[in-house]
């Protein structure tokens, strides 16, 4: 089973991609989409779009697991701009002809780390852990992708219909 990870932002988006069955990992590989913010917002979205897409339809995953997007009261504009991006995200996956699961973030903290409140570092750390992966993650949307991926095995690696 082939199970990618997405970790939205429209600075870095994080993709983690995961082989294995059950918890069992065959290999993995992660990398970021970055766009330059010195251009537009819809000349970003694109980009993420494209390469999202080009992505999707060489890797053929089983399925997608794209963070659920939340925002916090004191950052609402975070929130619709990450709605954005995720938006761009669940339509590349559609095109792509790929099954999508939206997972929130402390689902992901829990399942990997065993605490629904970990911060970045921690979940670096128990990503590498899992992965027997020696060196740091970076960037963190990297990290925070393989994560995402790897609650895909965990969790839905049986039960993968759309959430859409």
């Amino acid at each position: 089973m082939k199970i990618i990870g997405i970790d939205p932002g429209l600075a870095g988006t994080g993709i983690g991609v995961i082989e294995g069955q059950g918890c069992h990992i065959a290999g993995y590989s992660f990398g970021s989409i970055s766009t330059d913010a010195g251009e537009s917002t819809p000349v970003r979205l694109e980009q993420i779009y494209r390469n999202t897409k080009s992505l999707l339809l060489e890797q053929r995953p089983d399925f997608v697991v794209i963070e659920d997007i939340y925002s916090f009261e004191k950052y609402p504009g975070a929130g619709i701009m990450l709605g954005k991006v995720s938006g761009v995200l669940i339509l590349a996956a559609f095109k792509a002809g790929v099954q999508i699961r939206e997972v929130a973030v402390r689902e992901v903290k829990k399942v990997i780390s065993g605490n629904g409140s970990a911060n970045k570092y921690q979940v670096e750390r128990a990503v590498r852990h899992l992965l027997n992966h020696h060196e740091p993650i970076r960037p963190f949307h990297a990290s925070d992708a393989l994560g995402m991926a790897l609650t895909g095995l965990f969790r839905y690696g049986g039960d993968w219909g759309a959430s859409i």
